[in-house]
């Protein structure tokens, strides 16, 4: 691996400013693993290889000027093809979309090239991001650097391979249901799924509007937490195209105020059992902290099945409402994991107006209830999977003698959508394979930096993520 591209934007961006390292240099060595290990991964969508040599050509003549440097000045990245980018396809991985590409950035892409990042192309997705896997008609399969057999995750999985390949130094992916943090944790890099709003979806295709308004994010997947932190200052603030945007300044805690958390920790929900590796990684994440003087407790929140039901209630059978219009007419065109998505939705009783009210009236409910347990806990520890990284196609898992089906293994990153909690992944531990294990960390809505300054605390203790052996 060349040592320019295993290091992490941070460290990238300091040695830019330092001239220890050049934004050219950089950039063709991104650009020569991604010649070397895209064919195995099929990671990218569109790799800029023309832009992204103009763009360091440029950072590096502004290394001679007087002008001050941006944070990420000549960091390579990479963009999740279904955020706005000006000349790469934003197709969501299907068909009915083929050929679409957007003529202007989306607000954080801009706000990324003006911090400047340097734009190495755009990663895969599953067809209009309906899956935990990454597969669809118009690209292909991502498969796992960890293990080519098996899936990074979905939706944000060309990302996640990307980032963990060492083939871009962080970038951006979209949450609706656990589609960065999964991933994240299926690749062994970092993640963060922001409050919404905090970071402008403008520009994601699907809309984060209607009941996706609440639901859907976007935010930075890195290998340290530390990147996830500048990528955040980077992107965060409002924008008037995002319903849910709000002015909150970033606003990074005190040792003082992250000493004084009370974090509640959980290693299984009651409903669907985790691997033992899953178990044991939690804990070694709770004694990570407790060994940097946090107190942790065990605590399992109240009304998380309940905020499970409702989140499929406006994700899936109310998400078909807005998908079903797109693809009516077209379904021989559609591939077979969106397909499956449709079966699961069409075999649940049609949505009624009175049932999808109660659903939006009961998000509240069940929020308010859950906002009033983290008064005493601010911060919850908890799994972001039963299980590791699945082999393609997987449905089905035998765990602790129970059998674990596919949308139940990955429920504990959807509570967190319906509820509208920042949430970040950090990568702690193994699997028996070698496949990495991560822990979710969560905090109260608009808290991300004090969710990034406890997973740094995590990571400081348990150690930076490791490489995958490609």
């Amino acid at each position: 691996m060349s040592d320019l591209t295993s290091l992490s934007a941070a460290e990238m961006a300091d040695g830019i400013r330092q001239r220890k390292i050049s934004p050219v240099a950089l950039v063709e060595a991104h650009l020569s693993r991604i010649e070397r290990l895209n064919p195995l991964l099929n990671a990218f969508v569109t790799v800029d290889a023309e832009g992204a040599r103009k763009a360091a050509k440029a950072a590096e003549s502004a290394l001679a000027g007087k002008e001050p440097l941006g944070p990420l000045h000549g960091v390579p990245l990479t963009i999740k093809s279904s955020i706005a980018v000006a000349g790469y396809p934003t197709e969501a991985g299907t068909r009915i979309r083929a050929g679409i590409v957007p003529s202007a950035d989306a607000p954080l892409v801009r706000r990324l090239r003006e911090a400047g990042a340097i734009l190495l192309g755009n990663t895969n997705a599953p067809e209009f991001l309906m899956a935990y896997e990454t597969d669809n008609p118009l690209y292909g399969r991502t498969n796992n650097p960890w293990d080519l057999s098996r899936t990074p995750g979905g939706s944000s999985g060309g990302e996640s391979a990307a980032i963990a390949a060492c083939c871009s130094a962080g970038g951006v992916g979209s949450d609706g249901g656990g589609s960065i943090r999964v991933p994240a944790h299926f690749s062994g890099i970092c993640g963060l799924k922001p409050t919404p709003g905090r970071i402008p979806a403008t520009g994601h295709f699907p809309p984060s509007a209607g009941p996706f308004a609440a639901l859907g994010v976007v935010g930075p997947m890195a290998r340290t937490v530390a990147d996830l932190q500048i990528l955040f200052s980077v992107m965060a603030g409002p924008d008037s195209g995002d319903a849910y945007a709000a002015p909150v300044p970033v606003r990074w805690p005190s040792p003082a105020e992250l000493q004084n958390l009370r974090i509640g920790c959980f290693e299984e929900d009651g409903r669907i059992p985790v691997t033992p590796e899953t178990r044991a990684a939690v804990r070694a994440a709770a004694k990570a902290l407790e060994s940097q003087g946090f107190a942790v407790e065990p605590f399992l929140p109240e009304g998380l099945e309940e905020a499970r039901r409702i989140w499929w209630t406006l994700f899936g059978r109310a998400g078909n409402l807005l998908l079903g219009p797109l693809v009516a007419g077209r379904e021989k065109e559609l591939g077979p994991i969106l397909l499956e998505f449709l079966g699961m939705v069409a075999a649940e009783p049609p949505l009624t107006l009175d049932f999808f009210l109660a659903a939006l009236l009961d998000r509240d409910a069940v929020r308010a209830r859950f906002l009033a347990q983290m008064e005493t806990f601010p911060v919850l520890l908890c799994p972001v999977c039963a299980i590791p990284a699945f082999h393609h196609r997987e449905r089905r898992w035998s765990v602790a003698g129970r059998e674990v089906v596919y949308l139940d293994a990955v429920s504990y990153t959807q509570w967190f959508n319906l509820l509208g909690n920042p949430a970040a992944v950090v990568p702690v531990g193994r699997s028996p394979e070698g496949l990495p294990i991560g822990v979710q960390v969560i905090g109260r809505p608009h808290e991300e930096e004090i969710v990034l300054a406890v997973a740094a605390k995590i990571e400081e203790a348990c150690g930076p993520a490791s490489h995958p052996p490609l």
